[in-house]
């Protein structure tokens, strides 16, 4: 079975991931939020906001004009692997 590939944003807290979720929504871009995989957390409490591939580039601007800076971005791999993007 194939795996989409997305991003992650890793956020600070929960209640940071909650504010780029709502932007991003409002934006009309799908959002979820997620724990953060224990693959990419370093402190294994953050939370993440996971969206489409292709969202990434309206993603970022959204959350620039609200003043929301991504702690990190991660993007999966088709086997599930995670590697860091560069912005």
């Amino acid at each position: 079975m194939l795996s989409l590939v997305y991003y992650l944003i890793v956020c600070k807290s929960l209640t940071y991931a909650q504010r780029t979720a709502s932007v991003l929504e409002r934006s009309g871009i799908g959002a979820r939020i997620l724990r953060t995989p224990r693959q990419v957390s370093e402190n294994g409490c953050s939370y993440s906001v996971k969206i489409a591939q292709r969202s990434l580039p309206a993603a970022l601007t959204a959350l620039l004009r609200a003043g929301l800076t991504p702690t990190r971005v991660f993007i999966t791999g088709s086997d599930g692997s995670y590697r860091e993007a560069e912005l």
